[in-house]
């Protein structure tokens, strides 16, 4: 893992991300190689079916928005994506799990990435808020601290470490990120949610974050951007169509995630981005 830093910390040094140019190539060609990375909403935890056999810890579906491009335009996918992940597990190992971008080499030709939620502390505190307001204080797990200025420059700092690696190790890549959806309505609260006011506000704050940020790296690193945040909007845990998940979802479903139709609307994004 040392090692791994200090090589990402020289290339960071050498190659300032606003140096870095998208690929001029074309689309991916059918068989290109595809690589997938990301945290839980990336990954479709309890979307439709797992997409490993056995399943594994990461809850990765079949169906979430890399396995849909894939099959949509014969890619041969490489997903990576792991439920809990934070930059730091696309940057070195997590456990037994590899550093998500060990899975890119120069054959790769797109890579996505879903990251940012959990290294300022987003789903787990939706969990913790929405678990105290439904009346449950004594069982409920504990709340992250409010992220403050140094948590947002080191996002900045992984996020724009992420993309040179990806440029460093593929070159003839497409990369292209992909922010949260949005879960929470633009103001106030529903009893989906079982967040207060206030609650539902500190969290809407840090998707927002999360968002800017990710843009902010995807425009001085050369990068592709989907706004899954902007696509969503109208269709929020509280909307009469709802694509995300409130604190109590379908069965098998996870709290405060994307649904199918979230997934679905991403990979046609991407689809839009890149192939037409």
């Amino acid at each position: 893992m040392r090692a791994t830093a200090t090589l990402i910390g020289a290339l960071a040094a050498l190659c300032p991300l606003a140096g870095f140019a998208q690929p001029a190539a074309g689309p991916p060609p059918a068989g290109a190689k595809y690589v997938a990375m990301g945290s839980s909403f990336g990954a479709g935890p309890g979307i439709t079916t797992p997409a490993d056999d056995p399943p594994t810890r990461c809850a990765r579906s079949r169906d979430n928005y890399a396995h849909q491009l894939a099959r949509r335009h014969g890619l041969k996918l490489t997903d990576v994506t792991c439920s809990g992940a934070t930059t730091a597990h696309i940057l070195g190992p997590w456990n037994e799990l590899n550093a998500q971008l060990d899975a890119v080499d120069a054959d790769t030709r797109l890579v996505t990435v879903t990251i940012g939620g959990n290294d300022v502390g987003f789903t787990a505190g939706l969990f913790a808020a929405a678990c105290r307001t439904g009346g449950a204080a004594a069982t409920c797990p504990p709340s992250p601290p409010p992220p403050a200025g140094q948590a947002w420059t080191d996002l900045e700092t992984r996020l724009g470490q992420i993309a040179a690696e990806v440029h460093r190790r593929a070159p003839a890549a497409r990369l292209v990120f992909v922010d949260y959806v949005t879960v929470l309505p633009a103001d106030g609260t529903c009893p989906a949610l079982s967040l207060t006011d206030a609650q539902a506000a500190a969290s809407r704050a840090i998707n927002r974050h999360v968002a800017d940020i990710t843009a902010k790296v995807a425009r001085a690193s050369g990068s592709g951007l989907v706004s899954a945040s902007a696509i969503t909007a109208p269709h929020d845990a509280c909307a009469a169509d709802p694509w995300a998940n409130g604190a109590s979802p379908p069965k098998g479903g996870a709290a405060f995630h994307p649904r199918l139709q979230a997934h679905t609307a991403i990979a046609e994004a991407l689809d839009r981005q890149i192939w037409r």
